[in-house]
């Protein structure tokens, strides 16, 4: 069950100076759909199964984060920091992830259709099974992964 609801979230980043700080929160199965979470800090939150459709998460910081089966269908997670993060089943349908960190990531069985994956960082990520079909990334990028 998660720690916040969709509305308490919205009053936090509303009332939040600088960057949102949510470090190692159960936010798992909220609807997040397009709230703005730029710069954010959620490494080590438990996002699995949320609503993240259409969220700017530009920036954010999400390492080992856990986002399986979340929907990040077209979310901006451009220069986000999403090293170690588990994204299996992820739905990343159109979703910005140029300049991400993904490093290390496990994109398993992910859902990576159409999404812009230029100049992101896929050292040692997991892609078995994921669908990268009409993704956009830079072929010396894709290497790197297993």
């Amino acid at each position: 069950m998660a720690d916040l609801t969709r509305k308490e979230v919205i009053k936090l980043i509303a009332t939040t100076s600088n960057r949102l700080k949510l470090t190692g929160v159960d936010l798992s199965q909220l609807n997040l759909s397009k709230l703005n979470l730029r710069g954010a800090q959620l490494n080590e939150t438990n996002l699995s199964g949320a609503d993240l459709t259409g969220t700017h998460l530009n920036g954010a910081n999400l390492t080992r984060a856990n986002l399986s089966d979340t929907n990040l269908s077209e979310a901006d997670l451009s220069r986000a920091d999403l090293r170690g993060a588990i994204l299996n089943r992820a739905i990343l349908i159109k979703a910005k992830l140029q300049i991400a960190n993904l490093n290390g990531v496990d994109l398993s069985v992910a859902n990576i259709n159409g999404a812009d994956l230029r100049n992101a960082d896929l050292r040692d990520a997991k892609l078995s099974e994921a669908n990268l079909k009409e993704a956009d990334f830079d072929e010396d990028y894709i290497s790197w992964a297993k």
